[in-house]
């Protein structure tokens, strides 16, 4: 098969470990920068080129991995990719959605999977409200369009809360204030789920002083997982729409809960804790939506 990788960093650890994968399985599989593809909108002859001109119109699939401040153009590609018969692994609406905090967070709730109870308004002069709404200090703090693992502070007080919130609208700045799940004790876990499997699991405890959980700031461990937090994974990523999805998930008095749903979950760090082949997971899922069969070695005659 054809398969195009669509990414900004060919030398990231998570998208070498795809690129070395998908030919591992005997595919041709490229690496195509997004912001070097272009595409033309046309109802005869609609195209997508790359750089110097090469038509991409000829790939059998694409595996998007879209930083999130190139969402907009980077699901635009990928709807281009789809409207050709492309198969993409993640959908650009999938993708879309999972990207917009406050909406997934909706969508999950309607779905009837519970998330840290959040608060949302406009106004500064709501702030007081907000902050009770998710039961006081201490509280999480999160910028709707932040880029991932930052924009994300603990107000340890009241008092902190209200000037992070209030320094954040008068910059016109969307934010949710999460209540702050006490018994999490700083961790949370890490689930990947591929094609409607949940096929690693972690543990991300932050360094002391650290809140949130960055690659370097945060240690991995492999963790066990009941039923329930692995059926919430695999509902959470159907319900968002993404055949390939990190999973965050606090465990709570109340039970598992949800932090959030991504797209282009890092994988290498995942692969050395849990010691599987993901990135070759993600390869077999294409295969298996597309149909593709390995070809057999030519049995010898005797």
């Amino acid at each position: 098969m054809r398969i195009g990788l669509l990414a900004s960093n060919p030398e990231l650890p998570s998208n070498q470990r795809i690129l070395e994968a998908g030919e591992e399985r005997g595919h041709r599989i490229r690496f195509y920068d997004i912001r070097q593809c272009y595409m033309k909108l046309d109802a005869e002859h609609p195209e997508i080129h790359y750089r110097g001109g090469r038509l991409l119109n000829k790939l059998d699939a694409v595996v998007p991995r879209i930083r999130p401040d190139l969402t907009f153009y980077g699901c635009a590609l990928v709807r281009q990719f789809e409207s050709l018969g492309i198969f993409s692994l993640n959908s650009a609406e999938a993708i879309s959605h999972s990207r917009d905090k406050l909406y997934s967070l909706q969508h999950l709730l309607q779905q009837g999977l519970p998330i840290p109870t959040t608060g949302f308004a406009d106004s500064p002069l709501d702030t007081d409200e907000l902050i009770d709404m998710v039961n006081g200090a201490p509280m999480i703090v999160k910028l709707l369009e932040g880029p991932q693992r930052r924009g994300v502070v603990l107000a340890e007080s009241r008092t902190a809360g209200e000037s992070l919130i209030n320094a954040f609208k008068s910059l016109q700045a969307n934010l949710l204030v999460q209540e702050y799940i006490k018994e999490a004790d700083g961790k949370s876990l890490r689930l990947l789920v591929i094609d409607g499997k949940v096929v690693c699991a972690v543990e991300r405890q932050g360094i002391p002083g650290q809140f949130r959980h960055h690659k370097q700031q945060s240690r991995l461990l492999a963790a066990r997982i009941s039923a329930d937090e692995r059926k919430l994974a695999i509902k959470a990523a159907k319900s968002i729409g993404l055949k390939v999805a990190g999973v965050d998930i606090l465990r709570s008095r109340k039970g598992p809960l949800i932090l959030e749903v991504t797209s282009s979950p890092a994988l290498d760090d995942l692969e050395e804790v849990c010691g599987k082949d993901l990135a070759g997971a993600m390869i077999s899922a294409i295969e298996k939506q597309l149909g593709w069969k390995r070809k057999l070695a030519t049995p010898v005659n005797r």
